[in-house]
């Protein structure tokens, strides 16, 4: 039956190329029609017609552009989910500690909470399968854990203190994923939003984080857009309306069907207070829409590095089988003119996909003086007319140079064996109850709190048993980045991820940069004011 359906399929695909071919003259598209047959009839091993088929369409988008991509149908529900919102699940934040599930938080209001999940429990067996100690993937337990809403899931934990296995019955709901990693209050009147994509719920996220802050005297705000892959076009704008006024140009679009103008409305909750935005080598596509359109009509500041440049808009194709490609349409345009995206056609797609990295070999991510833009992609910000530039990415306003100071071979080895993490959980298993009561509040923790040396000697001897050798000479040059990220790790298990960007913001020099600006006086309008 599977071979009739497959027949069928490669069928309705050769007459759909063979009608396509007939009414495009200029190429013969039934040349790649007619070799796939004969590789299939012909060939001397057996062929998997399906990877095949795949791997045909994957090499025709690779002569497309870098971001014209084939995903199989297997895929395609995973890629929706970040942006979507929301996925089937019992609501836990896990990872993998000595080949055991080791949650590290509960989602609020999830599945899990509801039954008395705890932060530290760990999952040893997921119905009649057990997890634990037998080099499952991760992949496959997440299979286990996820299902339908409305389906049940039994887990057995080991908690701390507790001599048996403990039993949970979980009836499976939707989890939301969220798009805003924390907000709070940098100073009395600077607020903080961190985005990590543009999803369908971010603009209502960022609207409730807004009104927060409002309420608790937020008069500037920061929007950190740091790593900020982008995500929706329809979003961007979204957030672009909420900083601009009516009928201001947010980006436009231009592919062979012509061209799309994105406007602001007057519904924007924030069209006066100073604005400034943080931005790196990995913010790209909607996180530089809306980036863009800030800078071009001189609304706020950005601050950071170049950012990624991808100035290509795809639109999801859906195919027959469930699967998907993911076509580039258009090409998206700042307000003043400004194609952002950075040139591929010249380099070869290695090259373009390694050029974060050759942004660092240069020097361009430690020293502005080694960026240089020609002047044929040179435009003006439409209030100002500061010079701005396209073909590459967001200049900021004010470059942040990348502090590589505390790198060392040592921190390296320790993040990447996962050694850092897996302390902080193994180090709030053991302690978490006697920093609770130390430390009730968050406030009086960020205040008194300091990561011990007594600590740092038992992440060493951590860091030993994973076979990453003490060095003492890179281990003092890495010493405080370390002591702040475990801080900060303990901020998010014993609270949440706003307490956890809390105390990592201390040492983001972007950041820090935004909070000066904003709170010198004149600075901010050194730039963004018009000279008499």
């Amino acid at each position: 039956m599977k071979k009739f359906v497959l027949s069928i399929a490669i069928f309705l695909f050769v007459v759909e190329f063979i009608s396509f071919a007939q009414s495009e003259k200029s190429v013969d598209f039934s040349k790649l029609v007619e070799a796939s047959i004969k590789i299939k009839a012909l060939y001397v091993d057996t062929i998997n017609n399906e990877k095949l088929m795949e791997n045909a369409i994957t090499g025709i988008l690779q002569n497309l552009d870098p971001h014209s991509v084939y995903i199989p149908k297997d895929e395609v529900k995973k890629m929706n989910e970040p942006l979507v919102g929301n996925f089937d699940g019992i609501g836990v934040q896990f990872q993998m500690i000595d080949d055991s599930l080791f949650v590290e938080q509960t989602i609020a209001g999830g599945p899990s909470e509801k039954v008395g999940v705890l932060p530290g429990d760990r999952i040893v067996r997921v119905n009649d399968s057990l997890i634990a100690g037998v080099k499952m993937s991760t992949m496959d337990i997440m299979k286990r854990l996820r299902g339908k809403k409305g389906t049940a899931v039994v887990i057995k934990i080991v908690r701390r203190g507790v001599s048996e296995l403990i039993e949970f019955k979980i009836i499976r709901d939707k989890i939301p994923l969220y798009s805003i990693d924390a907000s709070y209050m940098a100073t009395p009147n600077i607020g903080y939003i961190k985005l990590s994509k543009f999803s369908a719920t971010s603009e209502k996220e960022f609207t409730d984080a807004f009104k927060k802050l409002k309420k608790q005297g937020m008069k500037n705000l920061i929007l950190d857009l740091q790593s900020n892959g982008g995500g929706y076009l329809q979003t961007a704008t979204e957030l672009a309306d909420e900083f601009l006024g009516a009928g201001q140009l947010i980006v436009y679009t231009k592919g062979r069907t012509g061209q799309i103008n994105y406007m602001a409305s007057a519904k924007g909750n924030y069209q006066q207070g100073k604005l400034i935005l943080l931005v790196d080598e990995y913010s790209a596509s909607a996180s530089e829409i809306l980036s863009g359109a800030i800078q071009d009509w001189d609304r706020g500041l950005v601050v950071g590095r170049r950012s990624y440049g991808k100035g290509l808009v795809q639109q999801p194709v859906s195919l027959n089988d469930g699967s998907m490609i993911r076509l580039t349409t258009a090409r998206y345009y700042t307000p003043s003119g400004r194609c952002i995206q950075r040139p591929y056609k010249d380099e070869g797609i290695d090259k373009y996909k390694n050029e974060v990295v050759d942004r660092y070999n240069r020097g361009e991510l430690t020293s502005a003086d080694t960026i240089h833009f020609p002047d044929s992609l040179r435009k003006a910000t439409l209030v100002l007319k500061r010079p701005v530039y396209g073909g590459g990415g967001i200049m900021p306003d004010y470059f942040v140079p990348l502090d590589t100071t505390f790198n060392s071979k040592y921190l390296t080895k320790i993040v990447a064996k996962g050694v850092l993490n897996s302390f902080a959980s193994k180090y709030l298993e053991a302690h978490e109850t006697q920093l609770k009561t130390d430390y009730p509040s968050f406030e009086k923790y960020n205040a008194q709190f300091t990561v011990t040396d007594a600590i740092l000697k038992e992440l060493i001897a951590a860091g030993e048993s994973e076979k990453v050798p003490f060095d003492e000479a890179q281990y003092k040059k890495s010493k405080h980045f370390i002591a702040v990220q475990l801080k900060a790790l303990f901020a998010r298990r014993l609270w949440d991820m706003t307490e956890f960007y809390q105390v990592i913001n201390t040492e983001n020099d972007a950041c820090q940069k935004a909070i000066e600006i904003l709170s010198k006086p004149g600075m901010y309008e050194s730039v963004l004011v018009k000279k008499k």
